[in-house]
């Protein structure tokens, strides 16, 4: 894979959360709304915005703000400005042979599943690049919304947690330009493209794994640190305790929030003998962090990660791992998007790939 196939973009999208009103400019804050405005469709291409005259009047502002909210405006390609006429959106630019994406959170999972997708668009001349929108939907939305002006020829997303907030923008979004498909996970029933992977079918099979080599404590370690509370764990969290209510009655569920809350002492006390992680790099913390407490794996405890990325594979001993089908969703999307190269169109599909439990030694 060439070096700069995959790229981690920068896309201007205006002011975010926790940015000081005190001393945010007002023009950039008239700026930025009118750039979210434009971004997320709410006005079109060919749409007139207002003069410099209802600037001043719609914000109370000066000539020169109002000509400077223009300016900026028309410099960033929002807008086409014409003499005698008025400003208007802007057409959308010339076709990038650039797939976007847009994640919620970074993990070695995703940095696999990016890699994976960038491989098979190398051959085909085309750069992927990727934009963390750190769990915010109206970051996702203006991400998006950025890609879109800029004529991505592919916009791919794996959402947010808060789904129900950017429905209307997906549902509701012209369909001329670049398509839009989801990735990786969606827990919406509405009609949209998608490659995605049946999260709940993984954590039953490593789960029932879990029960055939144990007879207690069956804990779940998540991943709060980096990725912090996001529309996965908290899935495979509920999925986790309906399993062991049903299939283990009067078993507690155990559920931590990070590696650091595991010791001896408590795998002692809960009388723990095998342990859930939502990701390799957590399976390979729990079996050092216990480990050098002089706790074996898997002689006293068994561990299960989801995932099956390199840290998996290539841990010592290797790691029983959740496939988190990584290959088979890029080469999916690949093919989803494939007509979109040569200016067609893609199918309405939902692809749902059917995680297995690869057995190692853990």
């Amino acid at each position: 894979m060439a070096d700069n196939q995959r790229v981690t973009g920068n896309l201007n999208i205006g002011p975010r959360e926790g940015d000081d009103p005190a001393v945010y400019p007002l023009y950039k804050k008239i700026l930025s709304e009118y750039k979210q405005t434009i971004l997320e469709h709410r006005l079109m291409p060919g749409d007139r915005i207002e003069s410099i005259t209802g600037l001043q009047t719609k914000y109370r502002i000066s000539r020169e703000t109002a000509k400077k909210v223009l300016n900026l405006l028309a410099d960033e390609g929002l807008i086409e400005q014409h003499a005698g006429k008025g400003s208007f959106v802007a057409k959308p630019r010339d076709k990038k042979s650039v797939w976007g994406v847009v994640l919620p959170f970074y993990s070695i999972q995703y940095e696999d599943l990016l890699a994976r997708i960038a491989d098979k668009l190398a051959p085909r001349d085309r750069e992927l690049r990727h934009f963390c929108d750190y769990n915010s939907w109206e970051n996702e939305i203006r991400m998006v919304g950025s890609m879109l002006r800029e004529n991505y020829e592919a916009v791919i997303v794996i959402p947010t947690m808060e789904e129900s907030k950017t429905k209307d923008f997906y549902l509701k979004r012209p369909s001329f330009g670049s398509p839009i498909v989801f990735l990786d996970h969606t827990m919406t029933n509405y009609d949209y493209p998608c490659v995605i992977q049946s999260y709940d079918l993984g954590l039953v099979r490593g789960m029932r794994r879990l029960l055939e080599t144990t007879h207690r404590t069956i804990a779940l370690v998540k991943n709060d640190t980096w990725s912090g509370m996001n529309m996965i764990q908290e899935h495979l969290v509920e999925t986790y305790e309906d399993f062991l209510q049903k299939q283990r009655p009067g078993a507690r569920p155990l559920v931590l929030s990070r590696v650091s809350d595991l010791s001896a002492a408590m795998v002692a006390e809960k009388g723990i003998e095998g342990i859930f992680c939502c990701d390799d790099i957590s399976a390979a913390q729990v079996i050092g962090r216990i480990g050098e407490q002089g706790i074996r794996v898997p002689g006293d405890i068994r561990v299960v990660s989801y995932g099956n990325t390199d840290v998996a594979r290539y841990f010592t001993p290797a790691i029983t791992s959740v496939d988190s089908c990584n290959e088979e969703m890029a080469s999916n999307i690949v093919e989803l998007l494939g007509p979109v190269m040569s200016g067609g169109a893609i199918e309405n599909r939902r692809y749902v790939a059917q995680p297995e439990v690869i057995v190692r030694g853990t």
